[in-house]
């Protein structure tokens, strides 16, 4: 599987969990999911560096902004 390929299978677990409301669950897949390749593996910190703190802040709160940050998700 590429990294692009990877990525998207990542996010689209990590969507399921955002649609029903679970940020938590969101973030924690993610990160998972990206400690599962080679490719993406780096980007873990990334998660625990942004997500977690927007998620213990509110960040997320708003409806759309944790299915708008996890879709622009590089």
């Amino acid at each position: 599987m590429t990294r692009a390929e990877h990525l998207a299978w990542a996010k689209d677990r990590a969507l399921e969990y955002a649609d029903q409301g679970a940020v938590a669950s969101a973030i924690a897949s993610l990160r998972s999911d990206l400690g599962k390749h080679p490719d993406t593996l780096a980007s873990v910190g990334v998660v625990d560096e942004l997500m977690f703190p927007l998620m213990l802040t509110g960040g997320f709160d708003r409806p759309g902004e944790l299915r708008k940050f996890i879709e622009g998700f590089q």
